[in-house]
């Protein structure tokens, strides 16, 4: 029984290398995956053909090459057959989208959230949810999984909600909740819960540009504020969940009173709560910018993403923080991380719940 399932993990394993190669490197040929995996080309053509039949793959006419013989057939990710799906449980509303594993958007859906009480919560989400696979399926795509972004630190095996202040939640168990709703509705794929920065985090880290940045920060603010973390190919969120949590590491001793019971903490000065003038946006801006330059100096990232509401704000809030960090990496003579705003906007959670699927899917070992 032990070397069978052995022998299970191993093909999942080989299938998803095969998959990695593709995204990287779009266009392989059986052959020249064989080369680059170390697989036999029995096994690369037993392999491509079952991914091609489950809809991972889409094969292209044949090359001409101008030699003799079999002409190879590209191979790419096919991006109209497998279907994800992100959602966001906010402190004010619930986001949802539907992604291909290329990460294009297929369609999203926003509503109000209409209850803070987490058995209402959990059952509005899981109806969004539904809606949204529904479309889906009407579209003729398979829906592969579901991820689910929630507004604090998460017990992702376990699936509990540890600590979220601004909706007053501890300790939840949403998972329970939402895969039991989710089962009795017939939705029988499997759904994964990370913290909503972090999913986000991971959408940049999957869905970005050419090969992935490695350390990436993603850096959220909105009314809470929290970082997640890709560091070695894979989700850093520390020994039970709160790593990220920045809102509450302290920027100013003795200040402002926090949600979470403290003072000072970066929430404080940088969430959306207390920003209402440009005056005030100017100031956040310059403390989002100590705020940067903590987080360069403990990870050393790639590139920092700068991701939620308060960043909508624009030049107002965004250049005093640059500023701030380009006066930091003058006064020590280094060059800063590259920095950037968020590529989905506000589906930015969402769309990472999407890709968290995608993410450990590729990652067989590791699950």
């Amino acid at each position: 029984m032990t070397l069978t399932g052995d022998q299970h993990l191993v093909k999942r394993i080989n299938r998803m290398a095969l998959v990695r190669l593709l995204r990287e490197e779009p266009g392989l040929s059986r052959a020249d995956l064989s080369t680059h995996s170390g697989l036999t080309k029995s096994t690369i053509s037993i392999l491509a053909k079952e991914l091609i039949d489950e809809g991972w793959l889409l094969e292209e006419e044949a090359q001409h090459t101008g030699s003799l013989g079999r002409r190879p057939k590209p191979l790419r990710l096919n991006s109209q057959r497998l279907a994800l799906i992100g959602a966001e449980l906010g402190i004010d509303a619930i986001q949802t989208a539907a992604v291909t594993i290329n990460g294009e958007v297929i369609e999203s859906q926003r509503t109000p959230l209409r209850s803070l009480e987490p058995q209402q919560a959990c059952h509005q989400l899981i109806a969004q949810v539904l809606s949204l696979a529904a479309e889906v399926k009407e579209r003729h795509y398979r829906l592969m999984g579901i991820g689910v972004g929630l507004p604090g630190a998460v017990d992702e095996r376990a699936g509990v909600l540890k600590f979220a202040p601004n909706i007053g939640w501890r300790d939840v168990e949403l998972g329970k909740r939402l895969s039991g709703e989710a089962a009795a509705a017939g939705l029988d794929v499997p759904i994964y819960y990370q913290n909503e920065a972090d999913l986000a985090a991971i959408g940049e880290f999957e869905f970005g540009e050419g090969p992935a940045d490695d350390p990436l920060i993603f850096l959220s603010c909105g009314i809470g504020v929290g970082a997640g973390i890709v560091l070695n190919d894979r989700l850093f969120s520390g020994a039970s969940g709160l790593a990220g949590e920045i809102g509450h590491t302290i920027l100013q001793m003795g200040g402002p009173m926090c949600s979470c019971g403290r003072r000072g903490c970066a929430e404080a000065l940088i969430g959306a709560r207390h920003i209402a003038t440009p005056e005030d946006a100017a100031r956040a801006g310059a403390y989002l910018g100590v705020l940067i330059q903590n987080v360069w100096m403990t990870f050393n990232p790639t590139v920092i993403v700068l991701g939620g509401e308060t960043v909508e704000r624009g030049a107002e809030f965004l250049d005093p923080a640059l500023s701030a960090v380009q006066q930091f990496a003058a006064e020590a003579g280094i060059a800063p991380p590259q920095i950037r705003i968020a590529r989905y906007g506000s589906l930015a959670t969402a769309v990472g719940g999407a890709a968290y699927v995608l993410h450990c899917m590729l990652r067989p070992i590791y699950g």
